[in-house]
């Protein structure tokens, strides 16, 4: 990946819904090439998809809570994360290594959603210990991970 396919792709994270030929003409490009490039980046797997960035609040999801859990052993692995995938509250799920086994980002409603949440997750089998933190505010939220890169 060169330079150039940097500043597509810092593009496109700006906002997925700019144009081809403005892409083009941002980096110097044809219309046709930028678009291979692209074409190029979604089939070997760097570009994953396309999205909109929601705001929870104002989709009535008041509720943010991060949440580490330990299982007692990996034999129940797949049936937590079964368990997870199942549960449109989970946004988020990433496997640790640590105290913890697993943390998850989870939005939800309101307070008593969030306690039906954790209820069900401590229920799942295997599941051996839990601990809850409660987001107030969230100051940075950061959809890329791209170092910048001069336009």
């Amino acid at each position: 990946m060169d330079n150039t396919d940097q500043k597509i792709l810092q593009l496109l994270v700006n906002n997925a819904r700019v144009n081809t030929s403005e892409i083009a003409e941002k980096v110097k490009l044809s219309p046709s090439t930028a678009s291979d490039r692209i074409k190029k980046l979604e089939a070997n797997g760097t570009i994953l998809g396309y999205t909109a960035i929601l705001s929870s609040a104002k989709l009535g999801k008041g509720v943010t809570a991060l949440m580490s859990v330990a299982i007692e052993h990996p034999k129940y692995n797949d049936g937590f994360i079964k368990a997870v995938l199942a549960n449109p509250d989970i946004i988020e799920c990433f496997y640790l290594a640590g105290e913890f086994d697993f943390y998850l980002k989870i939005i939800t409603d309101n307070i008593d959603k969030l306690e039906c949440n954790l209820n069900a997750i401590k229920s799942i089998p295997g599941v051996s210990k839990t601990m809850t933190n409660i987001v107030l505010s969230t100051p940075k939220n950061k959809h890329d991970f791209l170092t910048p890169t001069d336009n």
